[in-house]
């Protein structure tokens, strides 16, 4: 019986020591997911760019102000992103995103067949292509918490970047009309038989 009481111990003790290392290996195979993830930035605009917008005469300077006041934000979050100050860019960011989205709402209601319109495009198409570098240099500086923000405002600035483009485009593609499709065909085919041979 005394012989059997260590015997007990032993293989207990095993099957414990057995178990831990399955849990141990089973939690080491788990990806582990990064929660940690910091607020998304407030799309907010200040009451200081509100009131210089409000002074804008037109449509066209207030776009051109906007895009001012966007990029002005924008340096500070790069600014605040050498300094390791993550929030504080984070917030900046959120104040340009709020103004680049305002811009949009303004060309929104516009038509597209104006010179004046696609002119304004163009602006905006220019500083967002030149804002998305900045913007990816910011991002690769940043931990990734806030990093996975600045991702979305990256794809954001791409998906304005388009909307810019598609306005050039919309209703200046000439399609070819049918005749002329037909003549293209029949010469094609043309080409491509043998000639016959002379007797």
């Amino acid at each position: 019986m005394k012989r059997l009481i260590p015997t007990c111990l032993n293989k207990v003790t095993l099957a414990a020591f057995t178990l831990s290392l399955c849990a141990t290996a089973i939690s080491s195979q788990t990806p582990q997911v990064h929660t940690n993830t910091a607020p998304p930035p407030l799309k907010v605009i200040t009451a200081e760019d509100r009131a210089a917008l409000e002074q804008t005469k037109d449509s066209k300077s207030r776009v051109k102000r906007t895009i001012e006041l966007a990029a002005s934000h924008l340096l500070r979050a790069e600014t605040h992103t050498s300094n390791g100050e993550f929030s504080e860019a984070s917030a900046e960011l959120g104040r340009y995103w709020a103004l680049m989205e305002d811009a949009f709402q303004v060309l929104a209601p516009l038509s597209r067949d104006s010179t004046k319109t696609r002119d304004m495009y163009k602006r905006v198409e220019l500083a967002l292509r030149a804002h998305g570098a900045r913007l990816t240099i910011i991002r690769r500086t940043t931990p990734l918490e806030y990093a996975v923000w600045i991702k979305q405002l990256e794809e954001y600035a791409r998906s304005g970047r388009t909307e810019a483009l598609n306005s050039f485009y919309g209703h200046t593609v000439v399609r070819e009309s049918a005749p002329r499709q037909k003549l293209k065909e029949e010469k094609r085919v043309a080409d491509t038989t043998p000639p016959e041979k002379q007797p």
